[in-house]
C-alpha cells in the first residue's frame, strides 16, 4: 500500500464542458437533435422523398450546431442567464417624491 498511486481529479468545480459546450449548451444541441429526429418523422410520414428529408434536416442540424457553438461561445456558463436577467431591469425609475431620499433622525 505504500505504493499506491493516486490520480488526482483537476477538474473540481469546473463548469461541465463537452467538445467546447458549456454547461446548459449541452442540454440545448440535444434537444435540438431530438427535434431533428422528430422533424425527420413527420417529413418521411407525409411522403417525402427520404433525401430530401435528409437535406432538410442536415441544413436544419448544422444551423442548430452553429447557433449552439456561437451561444456557447459568446455567453459562457452563465452568460445567456445574465443576459436574459437584464432584460427585466428597468431602463428608468422615476420617483416623483423626495421620501425616499430623506434620512430620518440625521441632523445636517
Amino acid at each position: 500500500m505504500a505504493n499506491s498511486v493516486y490520480k488526482i481529479n483537476k477538474g473540481i468545480n469546473k463548469p461541465i464542458e463537452f467538445k467546447g459546450l458549456k454547461a446548459q449548451y449541452i442540454w440545448w444541441l440535444g434537444g435540438g437533435i431530438i427535434g431533428l429526429l422528430i422533424v425527420f418523422v413527420i417529413l418521411y410520414i407525409i411522403g417525402l422523398n427520404s433525401f430530401v428529408c435528409l437535406g432538410i434536416v442536415g441544413v436544419l442540424g448544422l444551423m442548430i450546431f452553429v447557433w449552439v457553438f456561437k451561444m456557447s461561445n459568446t455567453y459562457g456558463e452563465h452568460g445567456m442567464k445574465k443576459k436574459m436577467a437584464r432584460r427585466s431591469i428597468p431602463k428608468v425609475i422615476k420617483s416623483y417624491s423626495r421620501k425616499p431620499f430623506i434620512q430620518y433622525g440625521t441632523k445636517l
